[in-house]
């Protein structure tokens, strides 16, 4: 392998008249320093097979190549595809692939589970990504994503500070924040700090899988709302009333006077089990 030389991407970017494109939330991670500790945190070896998201300039890609079996490397920009191609052209265990991740068919790249996931990814992709990923086989067995640091604090939130994100994140695995990464790591300088977030996958998610479309439909009517009771938010639901969600709630012995963000897991499993 070659060895692992730092890419200057503002130059980069500018030799071919490019830019950031904010609407997909790039910001590139430029740190070496940083580049290493992602793949450490990832516990990288060089018997994996590592699904990248948002593959970028392949700065962390290349990290990667060096440590592990083998690299499929996505990305959404086109634009950005020549010069990826480029930059790993001397890893040939990087498969570069132009794709929307959340369309992607994991099967048609990964034979067996125990993949692993690394991805630096904007913050609203974090839930919709971990879905993905976690209700299409094969299975990884563990993500670790750079993502903004509050965001990352809320997956990892317990009760009473809930919140819809870590209930989507911690009903499939176990999440730590493994790492913080400053504002100046990034071009260009997003106005937040970064952290590392790790997920350590179960091998089924906490509830049955044919539950977890309506315990979605529960968490959400109650999280858009989540300043209300639950007797109240849940009210919204269709066909439901005030005191149709008080009953539910009583019966599941849940204080139907709770705010959302104070349920654990386990209650909102009691609560669809009615």
């Amino acid at each position: 392998m070659p060895a692992i030389q730092a890419i200057n991407v503002p130059a980069l970017l500018r030799l071919h008249g490019l830019r950031p494109e904010k609407a997909m939330g790039q910001n590139f991670l430029v740190d070496e320093g940083h580049l290493v500790r992602i793949v450490e945190f990832a516990r990288v070896a060089s018997t994996d097979e590592v699904l990248e998201v948002g593959a970028g300039l392949g700065s962390l890609t290349r990290h990667l190549a060096a440590a592990a079996k083998r690299v499929v490397a996505v990305e959404l920009d086109g634009k950005l595809l020549p010069l990826l191609r480029e930059t790993v052209r001397g890893y040939p265990n990087v498969e570069v692939v132009h794709a929307d991740i959340l369309q992607l068919r994991l099967a048609d790249f990964f034979q067996s589970p125990g993949y692993l996931v690394v991805a630096n990814i904007p913050y609203y992709l974090t839930s919709s990504l971990i879905r993905h990923l976690l209700e299409h086989d094969p299975r990884p067995q563990r993500l670790t994503l750079t993502i903004q640091r509050e965001v990352a604090e809320r997956a990892c939130a317990s009760p009473p500070e809930m919140s819809l994100l870590a209930l989507s994140v911690q009903l499939y695995g176990s999440p730590r924040i493994a790492h913080h990464i400053p504002a100046g790591a990034f071009y260009p300088i997003p106005k937040v700090d970064s952290a590392l977030l790790v997920v350590d996958l179960y091998a089924e998610p906490r509830l049955p899988a044919e539950k977890i479309d309506a315990i979605f439909n529960l968490a959400k009517a109650a999280f858009s709302q989540k300043r209300k009771t639950l007797a109240n938010s849940l009210a919204s639901l269709p066909d439901w009333t005030k005191e149709h969600a008080a009953a539910r709630l009583d019966a599941a012995g849940i204080d139907p006077m709770r705010r959302p963000q104070t349920l654990s897991l386990e209650e909102w499993g009691r609560l669809l089990n009615l």
